[in-house]
């Protein structure tokens, strides 16, 4: 079923908002072919297909601004939404960190919330030596402000929920081992392991779908 709640963006607005996502996961250079062109198809089908996005490069922090406009809380979303996709894989970087604050420069927020965020420059999983829950719970402790300030995320239109649900996979990738003639050389831990604040992305997920769902009456079964 087609949704027939109205967006409450334009598509230009859109358009923007995505160069911005964009630009933050070009910062640290490690977004691949594939994964520009799973962008730019989800652009011309969900997001913004009116808008002149064949050509997406990245946006000017000064520009981002001036195409999203003046409103407040369009900002804070948008930079929640950055702040996502800066820490979809489990490394938020430098560059990112440098870019991001840029953009809230540029926004008229208030940098401060990255403060916290920066705890995860050298993010380490706990060790086996830290009871679990606990080592845990410790380790997250500083992460508290930016873990409520994603939770504030609030989607309200019909695009950016497909988005989001297409983008934030439905689970924890599993772990895995690697190995070289029949011995482990590495272990790779699951994506929850790796990513602190991946409850928060699980959360958004689940807010998005439920908004597809109960707003805007579609059947979400796609994205399960």
């Amino acid at each position: 079923m087609v949704s027939t709640v109205k967006p409450s963006y334009s598509d230009e607005q859109m358009a923007i908002w995505l160069r911005g996502l964009l630009t933050i996961a070009w910062a640290d250079g490690h977004f691949d072919p594939e994964e520009q062109e799973l962008i730019a198809e989800l652009t011309r089908s969900d997001l913004a297909p009116t808008a002149p996005v064949e050509s997406i490069e990245p946006i000017q922090p000064q520009d981002l601004a001036a195409g999203l406009g003046d409103d407040a809380q369009m900002a804070e979303n948008f930079m929640r939404t950055a702040v996502m996709v800066a820490i979809a894989d489990g490394n938020y970087s430098h560059p990112e960190d440098e870019l991001l604050h840029q953009f809230c420069v540029a926004l008229e927020l208030q940098p401060k919330i990255l403060e916290s965020l920066r705890l995860t420059l050298n993010y380490r999983p706990p060790s086996s030596d830290t009871p679990g829950a606990e080592g845990e719970a410790h380790a997250l402790e500083p992460l508290k402000p930016v873990q409520e300030w994603l939770d504030h995320l609030e989607v309200h239109d019909p695009r950016l929920a497909r988005f989001l649900c297409k983008m934030i996979p439905p689970q924890c990738p599993f772990e895995r081992d690697i190995k070289l003639f029949g011995q482990k050389v590495v272990h790779i831990p699951p994506m929850c392991k790796l990513n602190p604040l991946y409850d928060q992305l699980v959360g958004l997920r689940f807010r998005a779908l439920s908004y597809l769902a109960d707003e805007c009456q579609e059947d979400v079964s796609k994205y399960c």
